[in-house]
């Protein structure tokens, strides 16, 4: 194994050393970070934003009934009994008809949506506030170091002084994300990474309007798949299916609740309740996933790891099944010198992952197949969703996948 860069040079301050530095503050590092201080295991959380840029910066809002049980089994469900709302069906438009999907009728089980940020801010709340937890935020430069030893370390500089710290550790865990420094801290030839890129895109739109149905919609349609996602009663995520690395000044207002209309629209379907638009980005679908998750004593959590697109909403869900797995092992670790879940990390986790990008991709033919201008496609792509209304072992194959199964901690 070749080594890591080494440690920063003499004048680099250190720092007060600890057992994990854990690399990025969204869902996965916070969820460790909870995990290990439950555990009474020494730890710091590095974080280059804000706290309030972490608390509000929009992202997923669907979280899996699994991952609430184990929020709550742990004390970290915060807010989210009371604030999240469970979902018990969708409903699929195409060919100008509406078909519900009552999933809960079929398996028992719900989805909750509770939006990432109000998730974070709980998990924040809880490290932070509540348990004392060492957070830092606006750090910049943050390099790992000596990731091939027993005493890995990471730099950063203060965003105070602008002095350079040393935080030597046992473990490091990167959760940083998909443009964050620590997936590519692990040299190329001891990685592999996996693409995929779907060659399309998706405008996704907050709009200050109620949602016209109390579940999610799909639109299927010639012109380009749409969707609506309720995240409160007074807001609404829209999406659009447009060309991968479009200008979202592309889309102005008018436009935007024209194509939702006609994207959207079905006998005897509720109008669309129309307002203003708080938000408007282009998101291209792409993939990937790191493989192993682990090289040396760090380990990857989360989009550092691994992206799938918001095609299933399964980010979310992935991330923090990864931070139960691996604050787990880490607290097994100190506590029982217990290895055997930090040796199994990558395997574990890598499993889950593969599962739901397979059914990402299956369900991103089915979104955009009608509008993929190939006649044979959208005639399989009208097969697949006929077949999903008329037999009930493609109907509940599809709920198992769609809810997620309970991983076994």
């Amino acid at each position: 194994m070749s080594p890591s860069p080494r440690s920063p040079h003499s004048n680099s301050a250190p720092d007060d050393g600890r057992t994990v530095v854990i690399v990025g503050a969204g869902p996965a590092g916070l969820a460790v970070a909870n995990i290990l201080r439950a555990a009474s295991v020494d730890c710091v959380v590095l974080e280059t934003e804000s706290r309030q840029f972490v608390e509000t910066r929009p992202r997923a809002g669907v979280i899996e009934e699994w991952a609430v049980r184990e929020l709550d089994r742990r004390g970290l469900a915060g807010r989210l009994p009371e604030r999240a709302a469970p979902h018990s069906a969708c409903e699929f438009r195409f060919a100008g008809e509406r078909y519900r999907f009552p999933y809960t009728e079929l398996t028992g089980r719900h989805h909750y949506v509770y939006p990432q940020p109000l998730l974070v801010t709980d998990l924040l709340r809880e490290y932070a506030d509540v348990r004392g937890g060492d957070i830092r935020f606006g750090v910049r430069d943050v390099t790992l170091h000596d990731l091939h030893t027993d005493r890995p370390a990471v730099s950063y500089r203060c965003p105070d002084t602008g002095e350079t710290r040393l935080l030597r550790c046992d473990f490091i865990a990167g959760c940083d994300g998909a443009r964050g420094v620590t997936r590519d801290a692990i040299p190329a030839r001891h990685r592999r990474i996996a693409r995929q890129d779907d060659g399309i895109g998706w405008l996704a739109l907050l709009a200050e309007v109620p949602p016209s149905m109390d579940c999610v919609l799909f639109g299927l349609h010639p012109r380009g798949f749409a969707g609506q996602m309720p995240r409160s009663p007074e807001v609404t995520r829209f999406y659009l299916q447009c060309p991968p690395g479009d200008d979202p000044e592309n889309w102005p207002h008018e436009r935007v609740w024209t194509e939702l209309r006609e994207r959207l629209g079905a006998a005897g379907a509720p109008p669309l309740a129309e307002g203003r638009l708080i938000e408007k980005r282009v998101l291209d679908m792409h993939h990937y996933v790191v493989e192993p998750l682990v090289h040396g004593r760090l380990f990857l959590a989360g989009d550092a790891g691994h992206l799938v697109a918001p095609i299933a909403a399964k980010g979310m869900n992935l991330a923090l099944n990864d931070a139960f797995v691996l604050g787990d092992a880490l607290a097994a670790y100190v506590s029982l010198g217990d290895v055997s879940g930090l040796d199994g990390y990558s395997a574990a986790c890598l499993r889950r992952v593969w599962d739901y990008q397979e059914f990402s991709q299956w369900l991103s033919d089915v979104y955009h197949g009608l509008a993929s201008g190939d006649p044979f496609r959208a005639g399989t792509t009208l097969a697949r969703l006929r077949r999903l209304f008329s037999s009930p072992a493609a109907a509940a194959a599809f709920a198992e996948q769609y809810l997620g199964s309970a991983p076994a901690y």
